[in-house]
């Protein structure tokens, strides 16, 4: 069975950093592209990053873009988030997804994803 599984999540001062971490199993990520998704309390699920697979494009929301970085390591299975400057509004539950293909959507829609992991909370506060 497929399963996704982030980790890294935590409570950080505003400014701080934090890496997430997804790591798959009875799966291959080799093929498919990965995307970073959050939801805040009250708020729609948005997309964040996503990495395709073949090429490792990479694509941002803009909230993000220029703090977060993501990357992939195929023989770990494992995708990553690298998340810097953090601030309060970043705070959110944060999930990692499967495309149904290699390549992303750089739109970086919810409905775009097959498979997800229970998310990761991350908490900016001081």
């Amino acid at each position: 069975q497929v399963q996704l599984v982030e980790s890294g999540g935590g409570l950080v001062q505003p400014g701080g950093s934090l890496r997430l971490s997804c790591a798959a199993s009875a799966f291959t990520l080799d093929y498919y592209a990965i995307g970073w998704f959050r939801q805040a309390p009250g708020k729609e699920r948005e997309g964040l990053s996503c990495i395709s697979s073949m090429d490792g494009a990479r694509y941002y929301a803009a909230s993000v873009k220029g703090r977060f970085t993501i990357s992939r390591d195929n023989d770990k299975r494992a995708v990553y988030l690298r998340m810097n400057n953090l601030k309060p509004e970043d705070t959110a539950v944060y999930y990692c997804a499967t495309a149904y293909g290699s390549n992303c959507d750089p739109n970086l829609p919810v409905a775009g994803m097959n498979y997800w992991g229970k998310g990761t909370l991350v908490t900016v506060s001081s």
